[in-house]
């Protein structure tokens, strides 16, 4: 029964995934095509995922945005970057180790961590053994040397960071990604705390391509994220 639980909870998550023709996987493949034509005249490789708060479901729309564009037939890979409360391993059901902290502090190579997400075209690295000292982790030499291994293996890279009010993770990894979007909560965000949140990604330089609209509600049971762009 815990097990069957388990499946439905990464179902509801997965929706581009377990539910291809919905209006959610619809809007994620809006978000895709914004984000394609975010940055006209250069190339898109790293993208970035934050929020202001927790609980704003930043890494359900990393992980949708993720599958539909493999989908789309792009070599992707999803980094759980993430390394206080790490979630992809729930997602996609993996082990969180080997992972992230492996690369950035072991003698591990990418092709050791990649895990298979079960979706064409979509690897992920789980976030690994969590560090007592995140930031100082993520802002390691190692970090700047593996984004340019893995820019020769894949289309598009992915992270999933904390949210950029909480901790300094986000903001030291945003200046390393060309693209970065904010998620923000319908009905939950603040609006002071999304403003503070785009002053903080701006301050570290952060390319903010633009914001999703997460749990926004048209109707009568029916939800979907809106990207502007």
């Amino acid at each position: 029964m815990f097990k069957r639980k388990k499946i439905k909870a990464v179902a509801r998550k997965l929706v581009t995934s377990t539910n291809p023709q919905s209006i959610i996987s619809e809007q994620f493949r809006t978000i895709r095509t914004n984000i394609k034509f975010s940055m006209p005249n250069r190339e898109l490789k790293t993208l970035l995922f934050t929020s202001s708060s927790i609980g704003e479901g930043k890494s359900t729309i990393a992980a949708n945005v993720a599958i539909v564009f493999a989908k789309e037939g792009k070599k992707v890979l999803l980094i759980d970057a993430d390394l206080r409360k790490p979630t992809m391993h729930f997602t996609f059901l993996k082990t969180t180790s080997p992972g992230l902290t492996n690369l950035l502090t072991s003698h591990w190579n990418l092709s050791q961590v990649v895990k298979e997400t079960g979706v064409k075209g979509l690897d992920l690295v789980t976030s690994g053994p969590i560090p007592s000292n995140p930031a100082e982790i993520l802002g390691l030499p190692s970090m700047d040397t593996l984004i340019k291994n893995m820019k020769e293996h894949y289309d598009l890279i992915i992270f999933d960071a904390p949210p950029v009010l909480s901790v300094s993770d986000a903001q030291i990894l945003t200046n390393k990604c060309d693209g970065t979007i904010l998620v923000i909560s319908s009905n939950s965000t603040e609006k002071v705390n999304a403003i503070k949140a785009k002053e903080v990604l701006q301050a570290s330089n952060a390319n903010i391509i633009g914001t999703i609209l997460n749990n926004y509600k048209i109707g009568k049971d029916h939800y979907y994220h809106q990207y502007y762009g």
